[in-house]
């Protein structure tokens, strides 16, 4: 007997209701993201708001003899190029430690995830009483017959800074990696053992490919939280902090402040361009080092 087709009408049907559900989000990208993104590169491409003369790329070439914004963008870089590594390797070593049975497993996770519970302005406070010129650290260092050092007003900053960010992040992170770890076929890992493949040709050859996603994913997301820190170097040295501390946050509230829309439109332009073309290479990377896996 021959099967009955399916009906056409009713496929049709079922692709006209997706589509009007996807409405509503198609809706709000274009409302909150696409059509704001327009007017910030109009901005950055006249005068100032009152003549609306197009000026082309002159305002990124001012942009681009800024000291400050000179400034933020080497120090925002070096902090990215130090944090957001260490934010990925860290907690993937810690997710491999505590994949396997050890005493006090348990103890250990909520210990790194009790961070993701406390809000910034009290992690900031902590930070304060550690590293503060008469703090815990430099009177432990003086109590052993060193120097206090001024970690808030010297080149030591971006240390704590770094420091700070890692306490924050890791816990989260080593969540999602135990998670992809816990992922990875039990056959395939009981056939490399049988065929006597060592610990770390498992974890190159097999557990590192099948996680490659994860990685990619922790990465974005580290590099998205690396330039949000400007909350907490903001609540621990205010506006104009030191110069190794100035970050492209700071940047752009000054100039906010400052109502110089067109610099503050051509640095969000410039900033965004950056963003997309990381995370286009990093994907780019993830689809090249993933495709044997999905094969």
């Amino acid at each position: 007997m021959k099967k009955k087709s399916k009906n056409p009408c009713g496929r049709r049907g079922e692709k006209i209701f997706s589509d009007i559900c996807i409405i509503p989000s198609l809706a709000g990208v274009l409302i909150f993201f696409l059509i704001p993104f327009g007017i910030i590169v109009y901005y950055s491409l006249i005068n100032n708001p009152v003549t609306k003369e197009f000026v082309q790329l002159d305002n990124y070439k001012a942009l681009m003899k800024n000291t400050a914004f000179i400034t933020a963008s080497k120090n925002t870089a070096f902090f990215s190029i130090i944090a957001v590594p260490l934010a990925v390797v860290i907690p993937l070593v810690l997710a491999i430690i505590l994949e396997r049975n050890i005493i006090g497993k348990s103890v250990f996770r909520t210990f790194f995830l009790s961070p993701l519970m406390v809000p910034t302005a009290s992690v900031v406070l902590v930070w304060q009483v550690l590293f503060h010129n008469h703090g815990t650290v430099n009177q432990v260092i003086e109590k052993f017959g060193g120097e206090s050092v001024d970690w808030l007003s010297s080149s030591h900053g971006m240390l704590v800074i770094i420091l700070m960010f890692l306490w924050k992040n890791i816990g989260y992170n080593m969540i999602l990696f135990m998670s992809a770890l816990g992922g990875i076929p039990k056959d395939i890992m009981e056939v490399a053992e049988l065929e006597g493949a060592s610990r770390a040709y498992q974890f190159f050859h097999i557990k590192l490919r099948y996680i490659s996603p994860t990685i990619i994913f922790v990465l974005i997301l580290s590099l998205i939280n690396s330039f949000k820190i400007f909350r907490e170097v903001y609540l621990l040295t205010g506006d104009y902090p030191f110069d190794r501390l100035y970050m492209l946050q700071h940047f752009m509230n000054n100039t906010f402040n400052s109502l110089d829309y067109q610099k503050l439109s051509a640095a969000a332009v410039f900033f965004s361009l950056i963003m997309i073309v990381i995370i286009a290479v990093l994907l780019i990377s993830e689809h090249i080092f993933g495709k044997d896996v999905e094969s």
